[in-house]
Protein backbone atom coordinates (compact mmCIF):
# COMPACT_ATOMS: atom_id res chain seq x y z
CA UNK A 1 0.00 0.00 0.00
CA UNK A 2 1.45 3.37 -1.01
CA UNK A 3 0.82 6.78 0.46
CA UNK A 4 -1.27 9.10 -1.67
CA UNK A 5 0.52 12.27 -2.72
CA UNK A 6 -0.54 15.28 -0.70
CA UNK A 7 -2.52 17.82 -2.71
CA UNK A 8 -0.76 21.10 -3.28
CA UNK A 9 -2.00 24.00 -1.23
CA UNK A 10 -4.46 26.18 -3.10
CA UNK A 11 -2.66 29.18 -1.60
CA UNK A 12 0.65 28.40 -3.33
CA UNK A 13 -0.13 30.08 -6.69
CA UNK A 14 -1.48 33.13 -4.87
CA UNK A 15 1.59 33.33 -2.65
CA UNK A 16 3.90 32.96 -5.64
CA UNK A 17 2.17 35.73 -7.54
CA UNK A 18 2.18 38.00 -4.49
CA UNK A 19 5.87 37.37 -3.89
CA UNK A 20 6.71 38.16 -7.52
CA UNK A 21 4.48 41.25 -7.41
CA UNK A 22 6.10 42.66 -4.29
CA UNK A 23 9.66 41.93 -5.37
CA UNK A 24 9.23 43.36 -8.86
CA UNK A 25 7.29 46.44 -7.78
CA UNK A 26 9.59 47.24 -4.86
CA UNK A 27 12.65 46.84 -7.08
CA UNK A 28 11.08 48.98 -9.83
CA UNK A 29 10.45 51.81 -7.37
CA UNK A 30 14.03 51.67 -6.06
CA UNK A 31 15.45 51.66 -9.60
CA UNK A 32 13.28 54.65 -10.53
CA UNK A 33 14.36 56.59 -7.42
CA UNK A 34 18.05 55.69 -7.95
CA UNK A 35 17.85 56.71 -11.62
CA UNK A 36 16.37 60.10 -10.82
CA UNK A 37 18.82 60.62 -7.96
CA UNK A 38 21.73 60.02 -10.34
CA UNK A 39 20.25 62.61 -12.73
CA UNK A 40 19.85 64.98 -9.79
CA UNK A 41 23.49 64.55 -8.82
CA UNK A 42 24.62 64.82 -12.46
CA UNK A 43 23.09 68.30 -12.64
CA UNK A 44 24.68 69.20 -9.26
CA UNK A 45 21.28 69.61 -7.62
CA UNK A 46 20.93 69.32 -3.86
CA UNK A 47 20.57 65.75 -2.59
CA UNK A 48 18.72 67.12 0.46
CA UNK A 49 16.22 68.74 -1.88
CA UNK A 50 15.76 65.42 -3.68
CA UNK A 51 14.81 63.68 -0.46
CA UNK A 52 12.57 66.60 0.48
CA UNK A 53 9.98 65.61 -2.11
CA UNK A 54 7.01 63.80 -0.60
CA UNK A 55 6.82 61.64 -3.73
CA UNK A 56 10.36 60.30 -3.30
CA UNK A 57 9.98 59.65 0.42
CA UNK A 58 6.61 57.94 -0.03
CA UNK A 59 7.86 55.73 -2.86
CA UNK A 60 10.94 54.83 -0.82
CA UNK A 61 8.73 53.80 2.12
CA UNK A 62 6.44 51.85 -0.20
CA UNK A 63 9.41 50.01 -1.72
CA UNK A 64 10.71 49.09 1.74
CA UNK A 65 7.27 47.86 2.81
CA UNK A 66 6.85 45.81 -0.37
CA UNK A 67 10.27 44.17 -0.12
CA UNK A 68 9.79 43.54 3.62
CA UNK A 69 6.46 41.90 2.83
CA UNK A 70 8.17 39.74 0.21
CA UNK A 71 10.81 38.63 2.72
CA UNK A 72 8.05 37.80 5.23
CA UNK A 73 6.45 35.55 2.62
CA UNK A 74 9.75 33.81 1.87
CA UNK A 75 10.33 33.27 5.60
CA UNK A 76 6.71 32.04 6.05
CA UNK A 77 6.10 34.66 8.74
CA UNK A 78 2.76 36.28 9.43
CA UNK A 79 2.62 40.08 9.23
CA UNK A 80 2.71 41.79 12.63
CA UNK A 81 0.38 44.58 13.69
CA UNK A 82 3.29 47.03 13.34
CA UNK A 83 4.14 45.88 9.80
CA UNK A 84 0.48 46.18 8.82
CA UNK A 85 0.45 49.74 10.19
CA UNK A 86 3.56 50.66 8.18
CA UNK A 87 1.94 49.13 5.13
CA UNK A 88 -1.20 51.20 5.64
CA UNK A 89 0.90 54.37 6.06
CA UNK A 90 2.77 53.59 2.84
CA UNK A 91 -0.40 52.82 0.85
CA UNK A 92 -2.24 55.92 2.08
CA UNK A 93 0.72 58.17 1.29
CA UNK A 94 1.08 56.66 -2.17
CA UNK A 95 -2.64 57.17 -2.82
CA UNK A 96 -2.24 60.83 -1.82
CA UNK A 97 0.78 61.12 -4.13
CA UNK A 98 -1.32 59.90 -7.05
CA UNK A 99 -4.32 62.11 -6.20
CA UNK A 100 -2.29 65.29 -5.59
CA UNK A 101 -0.26 64.78 -8.76
CA UNK A 102 -3.39 64.23 -10.85
CA UNK A 103 -5.14 67.31 -9.43
CA UNK A 104 -2.38 69.85 -8.72
CA UNK A 105 0.81 68.85 -10.52
CA UNK A 106 0.02 67.16 -13.84
CA UNK A 107 0.53 70.45 -15.75
CA UNK A 108 3.57 71.61 -13.74
CA UNK A 109 7.00 71.66 -15.42
CA UNK A 110 8.81 68.66 -13.90
CA UNK A 111 12.26 69.81 -15.02
CA UNK A 112 14.82 67.01 -15.14
CA UNK A 113 12.37 64.31 -14.02
CA UNK A 114 12.59 61.45 -16.50
CA UNK A 115 9.18 60.63 -18.09
CA UNK A 116 9.32 56.91 -17.24
CA UNK A 117 10.36 57.70 -13.66
CA UNK A 118 7.47 60.16 -13.44
CA UNK A 119 5.06 57.45 -14.63
CA UNK A 120 6.39 54.89 -12.16
CA UNK A 121 6.42 57.15 -9.10
CA UNK A 122 3.21 59.10 -9.72
CA UNK A 123 0.97 56.56 -11.47
CA UNK A 124 2.15 52.95 -11.45
CA UNK A 125 3.13 52.76 -7.79
CA UNK A 126 0.04 54.50 -6.35
CA UNK A 127 -2.34 52.32 -8.36
CA UNK A 128 -0.41 49.10 -7.73
CA UNK A 129 -0.11 49.40 -3.94
CA UNK A 130 -3.79 50.31 -3.55
CA UNK A 131 -4.79 47.31 -5.68
CA UNK A 132 -2.49 45.09 -3.63
CA UNK A 133 -4.16 46.36 -0.43
CA UNK A 134 -7.53 45.30 -1.88
CA UNK A 135 -6.17 41.98 -3.13
CA UNK A 136 -4.36 41.06 0.09
CA UNK A 137 -5.72 43.10 3.02
CA UNK A 138 -3.78 43.07 6.31
CA UNK A 139 -4.66 40.21 8.62
CA UNK A 140 -4.66 42.30 11.78
CA UNK A 141 -7.70 44.44 12.61
CA UNK A 142 -6.90 48.15 12.32
CA UNK A 143 -8.36 50.62 14.83
CA UNK A 144 -9.07 54.36 15.01
CA UNK A 145 -5.93 55.12 17.02
CA UNK A 146 -3.79 53.59 14.27
CA UNK A 147 -5.74 55.62 11.72
CA UNK A 148 -4.74 58.86 13.44
CA UNK A 149 -1.14 57.67 13.71
CA UNK A 150 -0.99 57.32 9.92
CA UNK A 151 -1.22 61.12 9.73
CA UNK A 152 1.98 61.64 11.75
CA UNK A 153 4.33 61.52 8.79
CA UNK A 154 2.36 63.92 6.52
CA UNK A 155 2.10 66.44 9.37
CA UNK A 156 5.81 66.15 10.12
CA UNK A 157 6.59 66.51 6.41
CA UNK A 158 4.60 69.73 5.98
CA UNK A 159 6.13 71.18 9.16
CA UNK A 160 9.65 70.33 7.97
CA UNK A 161 8.97 71.75 4.50
CA UNK A 162 7.68 75.07 5.79
CA UNK A 163 10.51 75.52 8.32
CA UNK A 164 13.21 74.59 5.80
CA UNK A 165 11.52 76.61 3.05
CA UNK A 166 11.45 79.73 5.24
CA UNK A 167 15.17 79.26 5.93
CA UNK A 168 16.33 78.42 2.39
CA UNK A 169 13.67 79.91 0.14
CA UNK A 170 13.22 76.53 -1.61
CA UNK A 171 9.96 74.57 -1.60
CA UNK A 172 9.43 71.18 -3.26
CA UNK A 173 5.89 72.00 -4.41
CA UNK A 174 4.35 75.30 -5.56
CA UNK A 175 1.28 74.90 -3.34
CA UNK A 176 3.55 74.85 -0.26
CA UNK A 177 5.34 78.03 -1.31
CA UNK A 178 3.67 81.09 0.27
CA UNK A 179 4.60 83.21 -2.75
CA UNK A 180 2.66 80.89 -5.08
CA UNK A 181 -0.16 79.93 -2.72
CA UNK A 182 -1.27 83.44 -1.76
CA UNK A 183 0.66 83.63 1.50
CA UNK A 184 0.75 81.32 4.48
CA UNK A 185 -3.03 81.33 4.62
CA UNK A 186 -3.09 79.66 1.21
CA UNK A 187 -0.43 77.17 2.29
CA UNK A 188 -2.45 76.28 5.38
CA UNK A 189 -5.57 75.82 3.24
CA UNK A 190 -3.71 73.46 0.90
CA UNK A 191 -2.14 71.61 3.84
CA UNK A 192 -5.50 71.14 5.56
CA UNK A 193 -7.10 69.93 2.32
CA UNK A 194 -4.30 67.42 1.72
CA UNK A 195 -4.48 66.25 5.36
CA UNK A 196 -8.23 65.74 4.94
CA UNK A 197 -7.62 63.69 1.78
CA UNK A 198 -4.96 61.67 3.59
CA UNK A 199 -7.35 60.99 6.49
CA UNK A 200 -10.19 60.05 4.15
CA UNK A 201 -7.96 57.73 2.12
CA UNK A 202 -6.61 56.07 5.28
CA UNK A 203 -10.14 55.65 6.65
CA UNK A 204 -11.23 54.01 3.40
CA UNK A 205 -8.22 51.67 3.48
CA UNK A 206 -9.05 50.69 7.07
CA UNK A 207 -12.68 50.04 6.13
CA UNK A 208 -11.69 47.94 3.13
CA UNK A 209 -9.22 45.87 5.15
CA UNK A 210 -11.55 45.23 8.10
CA UNK A 211 -14.53 44.53 5.84
CA UNK A 212 -12.65 42.01 3.68
CA UNK A 213 -11.16 40.31 6.73
CA UNK A 214 -14.60 40.02 8.31
CA UNK A 215 -16.01 38.58 5.07
CA UNK A 216 -13.16 36.06 4.81
CA UNK A 217 -13.75 34.81 8.37
CA UNK A 218 -17.53 34.51 8.05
Amino acid sequence: MTDKPKPKSTNMPRTTWLLAFRLSLGTLALVAIATQLSVHIQYSFSVVNFFSFFTNLSNLLAAIVLLSGAFQLMAHRRPTARSDWFRCAAVSQMAVVGIVFAILLHDVDLGSLRPWVNTVLHTVMPIAVVLEWWWIPPQNKLNHQQLLQVLIFPVMYVTYTLIRGAATGWYPYPFLNPENAGGYGGVVAYAVAIAAVCYLVSWMLFKIANMRNKTAKS
